[in-house]
């Protein structure tokens, strides 16, 4: 383990890099990789030339405000009303009367490209039983406060899984995001990269209806022995719509190499879903290896900066 780094350090680091991955994907989010190349050249997107975050930041900040706001075993119904006010910001032009918390912010009410599934559940009240046929990487993406503010990593894995089903039906949704916030609470914890993904993945195999993630981790750490991340190089890994396909990219850019800005090039220079593969790998870089190591040139001028370090503090204190 690695316990040098603070655990408050730690939380604002995965915010802050999730913010940061976001940003960077979100200006090629819906791009072909020779599209990207054209524009950036082959190196990729290695310049933040817009800060702007997209819908994958914004409902990451409303899962952190809904777990701070609950009680114990009230988690799912909480997580669930913060999802109903991010959805207003996404209907509404600007913070109504008597909006509080992150719903009265008016920058949180830019619509960011949000998801389909994400817009359409939510419109019908975000109740459990959504469409069992959505597995959109929308559950994930979301997901990293669940292993910031859970007591153990079984919790942040079943409070995850669970809140997938508010917008994703599908048992891999939740399986992904649940894999994604246990690595994530492993992290703050300080264990090492290699450990937090092994014990996801051990976790992962005692249940069948989570195989398909646990099988897309596998090739993840397959390919990261073989493959140093570079742009495009996850290709192989799918283009990251689904939860499966979004984590096991993150995974691989975060065990394939050290280098933070690198890894964070890999995972949002191809073509897919390169803002949720660049949020998801932000989180957990953050988480491994603290905020000191978020490339300070992105991390100063990301959208969002300030309410992004006022929820890590109130995650930090909850936590204590």
């Amino acid at each position: 383990m690695t316990h040098s780094i603070t655990a408050e350090d730690r939380i604002l680091g995965c915010l802050v890099g999730g913010a940061v991955g976001d940003a960077l994907g979100y200006l090629v989010e819906f791009d072909s990789w020779p599209q990207i190349e054209q524009r950036f050249g082959p190196s990729g997107v290695t310049e933040m030339a817009h800060n702007k975050v997209s819908d994958d930041t914004q409902m990451t900040l409303f899962t952190a405000e809904g777990l701070l706001e609950a009680l114990e075993g009230t988690e799912f119904e909480s997580v669930r009303r913060a999802y109903l006010r991010w959805f207003d910001t996404q209907t509404k032009p600007m913070p109504p009367a008597g909006a509080r918390g992150l719903a009265a912010l008016p920058w949180l009410y830019e619509r960011r490209a949000p998801g389909n599934a994400c817009i359409s559940s939510l419109a019908h009240g975000g109740e459990r039983g959504a469409d069992p046929d959505s597995k959109g990487c929308g559950t994930v993406m979301r997901s990293a406060p669940f292993g910031l503010l859970a007591s153990s990593p079984a919790r942040a894995y079943d409070l995850a899984r669970q809140c997938a089903a508010i917008t994703h039906g599908h048992p891999t949704a939740g399986a992904a995001a649940g894999a994604f916030a246990m690595m994530v609470f492993h992290l703050v914890e300080g264990e090492t990269v290699q450990k937090a993904v092994s014990h996801t993945m051990l976790h992962l195999r005692q249940s069948l209806d989570r195989s398909e993630t646990a099988d897309a981790l596998q090739r993840a750490f397959e390919l990261a022995g073989n493959v140093p991340p570079a742009p495009n190089s996850c290709a192989r890994l799918g283009e990251g719509w689904v939860a499966e396909e979004a984590l096991a990219i993150a995974v691989y850019c975060l065990l394939g190499t050290g280098d933070v800005r690198a890894a964070l090039v890999a995972a949002v220079s191809h073509g897919g879903d390169s803002d949720s593969t660049g949020a998801i790998l932000g989180n957990l870089l953050g988480a491994a290896y603290g905020y000191a190591a978020v490339p300070a040139d992105w991390a100063a001028h990301v959208e969002g900066r300030g309410t992004i370090a006022d929820l890590a503090a109130r995650i930090g204190a909850a936590r204590r």
